[in-house]
């Protein structure tokens, strides 16, 4: 299972939030070069990268972050926030994004997200599938969808999607444990498509302590994103080092 750190970036920042809840803000770090390059040295090789003004702008805005830490480090970054056009994947791939995320594209403009999965194909393509009781929910998780999780993740693994971030918001930034059981209904739902492509799903949201980690392999989840509990030395670096 790939280890995933996360870094928001407001105004050039490193932040959390919780919950998605902008009012939360809490600034971690005014370089997030600096806090990339530590997670280099502990042996990560990938990265997580959140453009939280551009989910709210609804455009790439922290691009110059993106193109910092991708010239600087050796780390495989997957990109999201705000991307919603052609030019905002071309910008954020040229700035040096391996992988880009799409989650409220995915609902709300689903020709052109799916124009992104034949174009660029799957490697590169994530679909953000982020879940408010059940539903996916939008827009920097502002709003909610009509649309239900593990409906919305098969219907694009009919159009080839194989990476999946799914965060549960009610967990996310509060410490308390991932949601196993959503992404235990997620991975048998899904492992038996008639699209006969297992999803590559990546866990995100709660990770509290290092001892879930081997609960989520367990599960077969390909990735974890893990964020506030490295911010808030609930899980070290030293300990992800040993784990990777």
């Amino acid at each position: 299972m790939r280890i995933i750190p996360a870094i928001d970036i407001i105004d050039g920042k490193c932040v959390r939030l919780t919950k998605g809840d902008y009012d939360t803000k809490k600034v971690y770090n005014e370089n997030p070069l600096e806090v990339a390059k530590m997670f280099e040295a502990s042996g990560i090789e990938y990265l997580h990268l959140v453009d939280l003004d551009g989910a709210k702008a609804k455009h790439i805005v922290n691009y110059k972050v993106l193109e910092q830490i991708a010239s600087k480090t050796k780390l495989k970054i997957d990109f999201g926030g705000g991307l919603k056009a052609d030019e905002d994947l071309h910008i954020a791939f040229n700035s040096g994004a391996k992988q880009v995320t799409g989650g409220s594209i995915a609902v709300k403009d689903r020709k052109t997200f799916e124009g992104w999965i034949s174009k660029y194909g799957s490697e590169k393509i994530i679909l953000g599938a982020d879940s408010n009781a059940g539903k996916i929910a939008i827009s920097g998780w502002q709003e909610d969808s009509n649309e239900e999780v593990i409906p919305f993740i098969k219907g694009y693994q009919k159009q080839g999607i194989q990476y999946v971030i799914c965060t549960d918001i009610s967990k996310d930034g509060m410490l308390e444990g991932p949601s196993f059981d959503l992404y235990k209904d997620i991975i048998e739902a899904c492992s038996n498509s008639s699209s006969g492509q297992s999803i590559k799903l990546i866990a995100s949201g709660g990770i509290s302590h290092i001892d879930e980690l081997p609960k989520l392999i367990e599960l077969g989840c390909e990735g974890v994103i893990i964020g506030k509990a490295i911010y808030e030395n609930r899980i070290s670096l030293y300990e992800l080092e040993k784990f990777v």
